[in-house]
């Protein structure tokens, strides 16, 4: 093997340096929780939900940046992403059909930011926040990012139990007594948090394919729910990596490819995939079980 083709086929190196490995350890981070706060948003159906999540996010993004520049973004896309998971959750409460309650709260937001960044100049800064930033995210936003993720998921995880019993039997668990406002609540913070922290690499435009499609593949792989958690995990994680390398060696020959759209094609293939995996797999058992 020659050495340029070589170091093209090195799957590590390129990420000893500080602006490809600070990006590959938040697609890690996330990558957790697509196999917890992704599973819960799967188990539950709350793939809309997640979607008006993304969008809700855009009257902060153009608070954020009017008051406080590109150190703004980040906090004001969190508070309205906390702001709409409540709204949200009230909204389906007070009865509500959750799509119902999700086109409310996407339109209302999404025009409330149209609105604030006509009359803002921060306009730049926010689509930089839209369309991602994957290679110039600095440690002070790993860390954040990193935070943010780790607070959803211990949210999750915290209350996994009552999340998968409201999952799969809400009457049931509003007869036990579960108080499942709170959970659904919490656990749109959870995916909200999440969605927030994958805007930052990303961008909120594809942060839906990092919260849903690793969960989406392991479904398709297994039917155990430990089993997809960890399938899911994995899967956000080497689609992560071999999307980021993707953009290496697209770099390496030339091609400036969007980053954040590299790593969410790069899911979106492995799902392909998985699907045409867990499909043969059925096959398979199928034609054992006729013969037996």
């Amino acid at each position: 093997m020659t050495a340029p083709l070589a170091a093209v086929l090195d799957p590590f190196t390129p990420f000893a340096v500080p602006f490809l490995l600070r990006p590959l350890l938040l697609l890690l981070a996330l990558a957790v929780a697509a196999g917890t706060v992704g599973m819960l948003v799967h188990l539950r159906r709350l793939e809309f939900s997640a979607d008006g999540l993304t969008h809700a996010v855009f009257p902060g993004l153009a608070i954020g940046a009017a008051l406080g520049g590109a150190a703004g973004l980040l906090p004001g896309a969190l508070g309205a992403a906390l702001v709409a998971a409540v709204v949200l959750a009230l909204l389906s409460r007070r009865g509500q059909p959750r799509d119902t309650a999700v086109a409310i709260v996407l339109t209302t937001f999404f025009s409330v930011g149209i609105v604030l960044v006509s009359l803002s100049e921060g306009v730049g800064s926010v689509s930089d926040f839209f369309f991602g930033r994957l290679l110039t995210i600095t440690w002070a936003d790993l860390w954040v990012g990193v935070a943010l993720v780790a607070v959803g998921v211990g949210l999750v995880v915290a209350t996994a139990r009552p999340q998968l019993f409201a999952a799969f039997d809400p009457a049931g668990a509003r007869r036990a007594g579960l108080p499942v406002l709170g959970l659904e609540t919490l656990g749109t913070v959870a995916v909200a948090l999440v969605v927030v922290a994958a805007s930052a690499s990303v961008g909120t435009l594809l942060a839906l394919a990092v919260v849903i499609v690793p969960a989406a593949a392991a479904r398709a792989l297994t039917r155990s729910l430990r089993a997809a958690a960890v399938v899911a995990v994995a899967f956000g994680a080497v689609t992560g990596w071999l999307g980021l390398w993707a953009v290496v060696q697209l770099a390496e020959a030339g091609v400036d490819a969007a980053p954040g759209a590299t790593v969410a094609l790069a899911m979106i293939a492995g799902y392909l995939v998985a699907l045409a995996a867990g499909a043969l797999r059925g096959r398979v058992r199928g034609r054992a079980a006729v013969a037996a």
